[in-house]
């Protein structure tokens, strides 16, 4: 199997109340002499670009073509070897707006998929990884029903600066293969939540893994 293939609409419930989280209240700033700040912005942007030109040469996506999914909020890039068919995401069921996929070498029968989409409600900070963890055994029960899944991992993250939260679970794949399905939520703004979701259908092939992960790595907030 290169992909997951599923037999209804999944179930992805984000049962939290819509409140965005306040922000923190601003301090009054100090006045600076002009001469001062023209000479920190200077010495800051030197070594912001040295830091970027260092991190374009390390940078495994750098230069890649991106997926930008307007309704999720979202921006990824397409590793070498993945797919991205803008026709295709317009015959999405209505959960997910954008996908791009991998199929594993010859030698397997494996595959990978990243899917990205809005949250039917925003979802609070506080309460990400209650709903990631919720969301992440629904798809799971959505793209392998009656399947046993085990929550592997579970962490507060980032993407671009704002917060999210990773679940991850093992799913026993038939007899002799487990797959793997990372649910990524993150708060893209006070009115959105959006997430991406990577399935792994040969959780051995570890360049799927190591190509979602530099994925979600890298992804940005448009």
């Amino acid at each position: 199997m290169t992909s997951p293939s599923p037999s209804h609409s999944p179930i992805t419930p984000f049962p939290y109340p819509a409140q965005a989280p306040q922000p923190a209240s601003r301090r009054p700033r100090r006045r600076l002499l002009v001469g001062a700040v023209a000479l920190i912005l200077v010495a800051a942007c030197a070594v912001a670009a040295v830091w970027w030109s260092k991190g374009e040469e390390n940078d495994p996506l750098a230069g890649r073509p991106r997926v930008t999914d307007t309704r999720a909020g979202l921006s990824y890039a397409v590793p070498e070897g993945w797919k991205h068919d803008a026709a295709k995401d317009k015959d999405l069921v209505d959960a997910f707006s954008s996908t791009m996929s991998r199929t594993s070498g010859a030698a397997s029968s494996g595959g990978g998929t990243v899917l990205a989409g809005r949250a039917g409600q925003t979802v609070p900070r506080a309460e990400l990884r209650r709903a990631a963890e919720s969301a992440a055994r629904s798809n799971a029960e959505f793209f392998y029903p009656d399947r046993p899944a085990t929550l592997e991992e579970s962490h507060a993250t980032e993407v671009d600066g704002r917060p999210a939260h990773t679940a991850v679970l093992r799913i026993r794949n038939g007899d002799d293969g487990t797959a793997r399905l990372e649910m990524t939520l993150v708060t893209v703004d006070g009115e959105r939540t959006a997430f991406l979701l990577a399935v792994t259908t040969d959780e051995a092939d570890t360049q799927i893994t190591a190509d979602i992960h530099a994925v979600v790595a890298d992804a940005t907030v448009d």
